[in-house]
């Protein structure tokens, strides 16, 4: 990804569901006006869900997806739509296409309620106009015995795509009230510090993604970031003229940059704000607690949202199982996953560990809490984590009132 590119969890993740040969492909080439999805004639050209970011006048900055028929047969499509569904937990827009010829049957009916069930922003895309006397089909009358917007378009023929792309807009989240990654804490020409630890684990040349983001929204709501390692924190505190409105550091330096800070600045971490920003920070601190509940013998899932190089004390798969035999002094077992894979098997688990979720949208991060939630099984991400372990949680807490609160009660 460029660097001059909006990040693709920032951006409107639209996907595109219906039965094979439906026109998917078709539909998405017309909407970004580019080849970029394969269309055949045959049935089951794609296989796998497909992302391509992409730029979309007057949409804007957002993530398309192509995913394989819904009527898939046999062990293959079977595993096929089973992928396609679960695009649905990273889905911010839904259209289901639908072959005008063919009609909507129980199929696209079927999944209607799955996406409403989710309360994603759905439209139907009523496709192969050109080839049926559109006319005779009432689309008033059928939007509303379906509860759903329709768009009848014709994507050979390139009909009724601008109107579909006014539908997208007018259903997919509106960002007025969009939560700020921490624009809402801050106030124009207030003094934020960011620490930002420079080891073998940082990436040569440039700054991770987490801290890349907060500058530019730091930068948006017209303060002043002022970026340092942790071993210079003291002396970028000493030299403002004026003391600093908020200090974020990295997770990994929370105990040495919490000691550098005077109890007077407030401090939090990335993964904090992140887990704010794209989750559920409530549910996260609430997981903190099962932490000194653990047993012997106990399963810990810890999960990372996308895949690196692991260095040799890296933090999910070294340091984090260490503070956690530590201090918990039980024998302890330690799963891995890392990538768009989650689990299937939350079950088996007495705590769940995810990171900050940078690389997820929102709508995947929150799915994956409420998943776990639903099953009663606790979970926590690195910052909530590694901030309750080194005895900071209650500082780091102090920028969210309500968090706050809602660990008192729970602590």
């Amino acid at each position: 990804m460029s660097l001059n590119e909006t990040p693709r969890s920032n951006r409107v993740h639209i996907a595109l569901f219906g039965k094979r040969n439906a026109g998917k492909s078709s539909v998405i080439n017309a909407i970004t006006n580019q080849d970029i999805a394969i269309v055949s004639e045959v049935k089951g050209t794609t296989t796998d869900p497909v992302y391509k970011s992409m730029e979309i006048l007057p949409i804007g900055p957002c993530v398309i997806i192509d995913t394989a028929g819904i009527d898939d047969f046999g062990s293959l499509g079977e595993l096929r739509v089973k992928k396609s569904l679960q695009v649905l937990n990273k889905t911010d827009v839904a259209l289901i296409i639908v072959d005008a010829k063919q009609g909507i049957t129980d199929y696209e009916k079927d999944l209607i309620e799955k996406i409403k069930a989710k309360k994603i922003p759905l439209a139907i895309v009523l496709n192969k106009i050109d080839l049926i006397d559109i006319d005779k089909i009432d689309i008033k009358k059928l939007s509303k015995q379906l509860d759903v917007e329709i768009a009848p378009v014709s994507a050979i023929k390139r009909k009724g795509i601008e109107e579909l792309k006014e539908k997208i807009i007018e259903i997919k989240p509106q960002e007025k009230n969009k939560l700020k990654l921490v624009g809402d804490l801050i106030k124009p020409t207030d003094f934020v510090i960011l620490v930002t630890p420079i080891d073998k684990a940082a990436p040569k040349g440039r700054l991770i993604l987490p801290q890349q983001q907060t500058i530019r929204d730091i930068l948006d709501h017209n303060a002043i970031s002022v970026v340092v390692k942790e071993s210079e924190l003291k002396e970028a505190l000493e030299g403002l003229k004026e003391k600093a409105k908020l200090v974020i550091t990295d997770s990994q330096a929370f105990e040495k940059v919490s000691k550098d800070t005077p109890d007077n600045i407030p401090l939090t971490s990335f993964s904090i704000l992140f887990a704010r920003f794209k989750g559920d920070l409530i549910e996260l601190i609430k997981g903190a607690k099962a932490i000194d509940s653990l047993k012997d013998g106990d399963k810990i899932l810890i999960s990372e949202a996308c895949t690196h190089h692991r260095q040799d004390d890296d933090i999910g798969k070294v340091k984090i199982p260490r503070w956690l035999l530590e201090r918990t002094g039980k024998k302890l077992e330690f799963e891995f996953s890392s990538g768009t894979g989650f689990t299937e098997e939350v079950k088996k688990y007495s705590l769940i560990i995810h990171c900050g979720g940078c690389m997820l949208n929102r709508a995947g991060m929150v799915n994956r809490i409420d998943s776990v939630r639903k099953l009663g099984v606790p979970i926590v991400n690195y910052g909530v984590f590694i901030a309750y372990i080194h005895g900071i949680l209650d500082r780091a807490l102090e920028p969210f009132p309500e968090a706050k609160k809602a660990w008192n009660e729970v602590n």
